[in-house]
């Protein structure tokens, strides 16, 4: 046995030396992570050894999906905004990470953007959903 022929203390101390060796390894890798996040979805500088052309289709495919689920929270504004949705919604979200509380929150965060952007359409009375009249009366 190990412990037997190099001694108790020396197999403990390369014990401890390989778990702060991971340990930090492992810190290592949530910060890069962490670094890589930022540039995909808050407009943080990307990290070095990254292409960046496949990071920027990473970060508008992020975008595209959460368009989507926005979407699909608030059709009546999808109607009102027309082609002009998709455009608005990506000058809203690039280099803004999703708010806290998810896909409502951001739908919620969007509709107060283009608010504050002057850009809310009014909503079609012959349009008008549940969905869409809720998302106005929040602000």
């Amino acid at each position: 046995m190990i412990e037997e022929s190099v001694g108790t203390a020396e197999v403990d101390a390369t014990r401890e030396r390989i778990e702060d060796s991971v340990d930090a390894a492992r810190e290592r890798l949530a910060r890069e992570e962490a670094r890589l996040l930022a540039a995909l979805v808050a407009g943080a500088p990307q990290p070095p050894g990254f292409d960046p052309a496949r990071l920027r289709i990473q970060a508008h495919s992020l975008i595209a999906k959460r368009r989507g689920l926005v979407a699909v929270a608030l059709p009546g504004l999808v109607s009102a905004l027309g082609a002009e949705f998709a455009r608005e919604f990506f000058a809203y979200a690039d280099g803004r990470p999703k708010p806290p509380g998810g896909s409502r929150a951001d739908a919620h965060a969007f509709v107060e953007w283009l608010r504050a952007e002057g850009r809310l359409p009014a909503a079609p009375e012959q349009r008008r959903t549940s969905r869409w009249r809720g998302w106005l009366r929040k602000s």
